[in-house]
C-alpha cells in the first residue's frame, strides 16, 4: 500500500517529528496539511510552516501550510475545512503538536499547567473530532497520536505530575477513541520512541544538544508511522506502538542508521519501562 495522494492533516509539522512523517509521507506523494503555529522564524527553533511546505513538496508531496494552535476550536476547524477544499478529504490525523515541562508541582506554574493540558489533551481531543467526519469517509483512515504506553506506575507520575497527566491525557484519548470507532473502520493508534528523539525538546528543555549523541533521529519514529499507516486500517487499531519494536514486528532488522551518533550509548526514553525488550542486535542503556 502507498500513500500516493493520500491527504495527512499533521499539527506540529513545522520541524521535528512532524516534519519527518511528512516527508516519509510525502515521499509517496502523499498531500500533507501542515498545522503549525510557526509562520515567522523563530529566534531559537528551526523552521516554520513554509519552510517545512517547500520541503514537503521537494520530497514529492503536495503542501498545504496552515497556521494553527490547537488550543483555538476555530483555527482547527477552519484548517480542517481548507484542507478538504484543497485536496478533497483527510485520510490520516497525526496529533503530533505538545507542550513539555518536566517539573514537580511547586515548580509549575498554572499558566504552564494549561498550556501543557491544552495542547495535548484538549488539542488532540479537538484535532481529532474535527477530522473524524472526514476519516470515516476515507478509504483507510487512521488517526496517530504521539503518546506513551499508560502505566500507572507512580515513578511517572512523581517528578512531573503535571507533563504525565498531559500526555497520558493523549493515551486515554486512543484508548477510547480507538474503541468507539473500532466498528467503522478508523485505526486509532499512538506511537512512542524507545529513546529519545533528538528534537527541539531535547536541545532546549532536556539536557541540551550535547545529549543527542545518545538519541535517534525523527527518521525511526517517521518510519514507523509509515509503516502504520499503510496497514489496513481495521487491522491495527487501540495499540500503543513503540517505535523500533514496531518496526521489528514488520521486518526491519537495521537500527544502527538512525542513531545521531553512531557507535555511542543510546539512552531510554520517558515512560518506557526497563524491561521493555528490544530488537535483536539492539542495545538501549539506562534512563540520563
Amino acid at each position: 500500500m502507498s500513500l500516493n495522494a493520500k491527504t495527512l492533516f499533521i499539527t506540529g509539522a513545522s520541524r521535528g517529528i512532524g516534519l519527518a512523517i511528512a516527508l516519509r509521507a510525502a515521499r509517496d506523494g502523499a498531500n500533507i496539511a501542515i498545522a503549525a503555529k510557526t509562520a515567522e522564524a523563530h529566534p531559537k527553533l528551526s523552521g516554520t510552516i513554509y519552510t517545512a511546505a517547500a520541503q514537503i513538496e521537494a520530497a514529492g508531496g503536495r503542501a498545504l501550510p496552515l497556521v494553527v494552535d490547537v488550543r483555538n476550536e476555530a483555527q482547527v476547524e477552519k484548517a480542517v475545512a481548507d484542507t478538504v477544499t484543497a485536496f478533497g478529504g483527510i485520510d490520516i490525523c497525526v496529533n503530533n503538536a505538545s507542550a513539555i515541562q518536566l517539573t514537580g508541582i511547586l515548580e509549575t506554574d498554572l499558566k504552564r499547567f494549561d498550556l501543557m493540558h491544552q495542547v495535548n489533551v484538549r488539542g488532540t481531543f479537538v484535532v481529532s473530532r474535527a477530522c473524524l467526519p472526514h476519516l470515516l469517509r476515507a478509504e483507510n483512515p487512521h488517526i496517530l497520536a504521539l503518546a506513551p504506553p499508560l502505566d500507572m506506575s507512580p515513578r511517572w507520575f512523581g517528578p512531573h505530575v503535571a507533563y504525565t497527566m498531559a500526555k497520558y491525557g493523549m493515551s486515554m484519548c486512543v484508548l477510547g477513541l480507538a474503541e468507539e470507532f473500532r466498528g467503522r473502520g478508523v485505526a486509532v493508534n499512538a506511537l512512542w520512541p524507545h529513546t529519545p528523539i533528538a528534537t527541539a525538546a531535547i536541545e532546549f528543555g532536556l539536557g541540551g544538544k550535547e545529549r543527542f549523541k545518545h538519541c535517534r533521529t525523527p527518521e525511526i519514529m517517521a518510519d514507523a508511522a509509515y509503516v502504520l499507516f499503510t496497514k489496513p486500517s481495521r487491522e491495527v487499531t487501540g495499540r500503543f506502538l513503540i517505535d523500533d519494536l514496531f518496526l521489528a514486528e514488520n521486518g526491519v532488522r537495521e537500527f544502527g542508521h538512525y542513531a545521531v551518533a553512531p557507535g555511542a550509548d543510546l539512552m531510554l526514553d520517558l515512560f518506557v519501562s526497563e524491561d521493555t525488550p528490544s530488537p535483536p542486535g539492539v542495545v538501549i542503556g539506562a534512563r540520563a
